[in-house]
């Protein structure tokens, strides 16, 4: 069995996150699994974070739309 796992880097949360949003919403059918991570606590929300994703089908448009938008960086790993 083949895993497609697609990393995703987004250093400006607050004012990039609605357009990634976009993006994985267009591709929904394709994602497996979803999980977000970022620095958060009483005193601290960091401004930037990591989207891992399960995929499936053809996902190479997904990443080139995401990569397109600044301050976010995409790449699939298949193990």
């Amino acid at each position: 069995m083949v895993y497609k796992v697609v990393l995703i880097k987004i250093d400006h949360r607050a004012s990039e996150a609605t357009k990634v949003q976009s993006i994985l919403t267009e591709y929904g059918c394709n994602i497996k699994v979803r999980l977000g991570l970022h620095e958060v606590s009483k005193e601290f929300c960091a401004n930037d974070g990591l989207i891992v994703l399960e995929v499936e089908g053809e996902i190479g448009e997904m990443i080139d739309k995401l990569n397109a938008i600044e301050y976010v960086k995409a790449q699939m790993i298949e193990m």
